[in-house]
């Protein structure tokens, strides 16, 4: 039987009641496997690139930035920083409706719609909806005039319609990937219901999304989020192609993720895709740590004595960062946001950069990182 690596290569070719926050989903029916729409607006015979998973150098762009993430990204820049990885060689770029409500979506779509499908690979994700609301200014991290609300839908239905609406915000002809998005504790709408949403999704959107994979509609599908325990459960539920993993593996934190997570994805041969490779930033110098401005005790001075050393040893706290995360062997892919070109010309920079083992045995030494975690050029 071929295992998940090679199927991601083959497939190229081949409720809820009750919640109270104003935009949690009305309940859904157990199991909705509602077929009336079925995959009439779904592509017929993508050109899916599967073949490019994982992705060379194992990195890509996240596409946060460009969804106005802290502050408003001008057209200009978006597109400058796209154009810059792409001349780096970078082919694999995530996004998702949630990032600038559509924003960033519509921004990638417009950057690749000269580009031969067949040499990029694409990801986006499911789980919340869009509808045009000229109420709306900025919510929570994204910021400008975005004219745009949400709501949940892990359902059947909801994925199909999430990624016929993906599709047709970015003008494309296929996704390669597919996550489930922030279906996780730490995401303030859910709390803890993130587990009776799961339900709706073990019923609803998992199935679906391995009736599409297996159909050749998407390449493959897996957990966007930023909690163990979600990733964990929809390997229980399922069968993900990958899992994308959020704030939980990092220069600064990473030994629950080599405890609890890596151990379940070597057994299921499940690789991971790395996101907010740089704490949001404050790997980088910015004043955020995943996401916000509470920055746990002890983190500014480690980041300071793990810059100083990499100096030392002539190389940079963001190289170091994000080579580490790319470091694992479960790991395909580490996908550090970008805003400008010079970010992404800075991130291909370090994922090319030769970093002294002598570096990394000082930070063992230090107990600056655990003293059994993968590092670059480990045999």
């Amino acid at each position: 039987m071929a295992s998940r690596r090679e199927f991601l290569a083959l497939s190229a070719v081949a409720a809820a009641a009750g919640v109270a926050a104003p935009r949690l989903m009305a309940a859904q029916k157990d199991g909705d496997n509602d077929q009336g729409r079925r995959d009439e607006a779904l592509p017929k015979q993508p050109p899916l690139a599967m073949d490019l998973f994982p992705p060379e150098l194992h990195y890509g762009a996240g596409g946060t930035q460009m969804g106005n993430m802290y502050r408003v990204t001008s057209d200009e820049e978006a597109r400058a920083m796209l154009t810059a990885a792409w001349e780096s060689g970078t082919r694999y770029f995530d996004t998702s409706p949630w990032y600038g409500l559509g924003l960033s979506e519509r921004r990638l779509g417009r950057f690749l719609s000269d580009k031969d499908p067949s040499e990029y690979l694409l990801s986006t994700k499911v789980g919340r909806l869009l509808t045009p609301d000229a109420s709306v200014e900025s919510v929570g991290m994204w910021k400008g005039n975005l004219r745009t609300d949400y709501r949940y839908d892990y359902s059947a239905d909801g994925v199909r319609r999430s990624i016929e609406d993906s599709l047709q915000r970015m003008g494309v002809s296929k996704i390669d990937l597919v996550y489930i998005h922030d279906l996780a504790p730490s995401n303030e709408d859910m709390g803890q219901e993130w587990k009776q949403y799961f339900e709706i999704a073990r019923k609803g959107a998992i199935p679906e999304l391995e009736r599409l994979r297996d159909e050749g509609i998407i390449g493959g599908w897996g957990m966007g989020v930023n909690d163990i325990e979600p990733s964990l459960a929809a390997m229980e539920a399922g069968s993900p192609d990958v899992i994308l993993q959020a704030t939980q593996y990092t220069l600064l934190n990473h030994r629950d993720a080599m405890d609890r997570l890596f151990p379940v994805c070597r057994e299921r041969d499940v690789p991971l895709v790395i996101g907010a490779p740089l704490g949001s930033g404050f790997l980088a110098g910015s004043t955020y740590w995943m996401y916000k401005t509470d920055i746990p005790d002890g983190f500014r001075d480690k980041r300071d004595r793990i810059s100083a050393i990499a100096r030392e040893h002539g190389t940079d706290l963001r190289t170091a960062a994000l080579q580490f995360t790319a470091a694992p062997d479960v790991v395909a892919a580490t996908i550090p946001g970008a805003r400008t070109a010079e970010h992404a010309r800075e991130n291909h920079a370090s994922m090319t950069a030769n970093i002294p083992a002598d570096f990394w045995d000082a930070l063992k030494s230090e107990r600056l990182i655990e003293q059994d975690a993968p590092v670059p050029g480990q045999v």
